[in-house]
């Protein structure tokens, strides 16, 4: 009297969709989801000379040369000044002449990246405050409030004129 003894088998599950499944929910997280890109700086070219465009002459008076040496030491005009100095120069010379100014840029290839985006940061952000004045003032909301056309309005009240090339290690551009 020998039984036979029969195994229980496990019921196994389907699995045949499941990587049908998950790659759809992959699919569409990836869809839906935003991806942060990082920004750079936004400059405009200048536009290339005509032949028969001659170059322009700029005063000098209405120049801000900063400068930015090897040790992260930043000078405006020759004097070497804070980020909160930088700020109100640059402010106090577009504030008085808002289309014929320049502001000169000149970073040393040794200046750190921290310093020299602190530079700009602080030169964009004075534009920045002018801006916002100037919204506030005429249109009576922040400039982040504004349409797209009150924005290029503003934009074209204070333009952003910065130049920019390295200093070269006899001192001069």
């Amino acid at each position: 009297m020998f039984r036979k003894r029969y195994r229980q088998q496990i019921p196994e599950l389907n699995t045949t969709s499941t990587a049908d499944i998950s790659f759809m929910l992959l699919i569409f997280f990836l869809v839906t989801s935003s991806m942060d890109t990082d920004k750079g700086l936004l400059r405009q070219m200048a536009p290339p000379l005509v032949e028969q465009q001659q170059p322009q002459d700029i005063n000098k008076e209405l120049v801000v040369t900063v400068e930015l040496d090897g040790h992260d030491q930043l000078t405006c005009d020759g004097k070497v000044v804070s980020q909160k100095e930088l700020s109100d120069a640059v402010i106090a010379m577009v504030s008085v002449n808002r289309t014929g100014h320049f502001i000169s840029v000149q970073a040393d290839r040794e200046t750190s990246y921290e310093a020299y985006f602190q530079m700009q940061n602080t030169i964009v952000n004075a534009y920045q405050s002018l801006r916002e004045r100037y919204a506030q003032e005429h249109y009576g909301k922040s400039y982040a409030r504004c349409n797209l056309d009150e924005r290029s309005l503003v934009n074209e009240y204070y333009p952003q004129r910065i130049s920019e090339m390295p200093i070269q290690k006899g001192g001069t551009p």
